[in-house]
């Protein structure tokens, strides 16, 4: 008979703090910190966390919606967190941070090109001008999934709920 080799046991994840690991909350001061974040289970769930500064406790936005591709969720997560931004923050400094480093591209891409006109923006339905007014007082990066930053880790875990899961964890 075949001898079972002991797995050893993962590691717990440490998360951080705050909302960001405490190495990066210098680069982020005085701004609206957003976390995004989107999930395929029964439904699509999209999640924000949005901290108003890092003290603070986040506000929680979540919305059900219909099964897309993954990026295309991730997209729509991050223009949803762009709209609750700009209506609890009008013309402040937002701070968005993705695991998805292809809804950045496209909105690095929108952010970069003039303001269009009126009208939707591709295959995603998003209001052109809109979301380019919105991105202006928004800068994009990119944070490593399920890694230590507790902001992240509370979006995923919404955006699990939202579509239709249970939540593995407790933060």
């Amino acid at each position: 008979m075949a001898r079972r080799r002991n797995r050893k046991p993962a590691a717990p994840i440490h998360l951080s703090a705050g909302p960001l690991p405490e190495r990066l909350m210098t680069d982020f001061a005085g701004c609206r910190l957003l976390f995004t974040d989107a999930s395929r289970l029964r439904h699509g769930g999209l999640s924000v966390v949005l901290y108003a500064d890092p003290a603070s406790e986040p506000a929680i936005f979540t919305r059900s919606v219909a099964l897309d591709g993954s990026n295309q969720l991730e997209l729509q997560a991050a223009v949803f967190g762009l709209e609750q931004a700009s209506r609890l923050y009008p013309g402040q400094a937002v701070a968005l941070f993705s695991d998805n480093r292809d809804a950045l591209a496209w909105l690095a891409g929108i952010q970069s090109s003039p303001p269009r006109e009126p009208g939707n923006i591709g295959a995603a339905g998003i209001p052109g001008t809109a979301l380019h007014a919105q991105l202006a007082h928004t800068t994009l990066h990119w944070i490593k999934g399920h890694g230590r930053c507790r902001g992240n880790a509370l979006a995923d875990r919404h955006a699990r709920l939202a579509a239709g899961g249970v939540a593995g964890f407790s933060l």
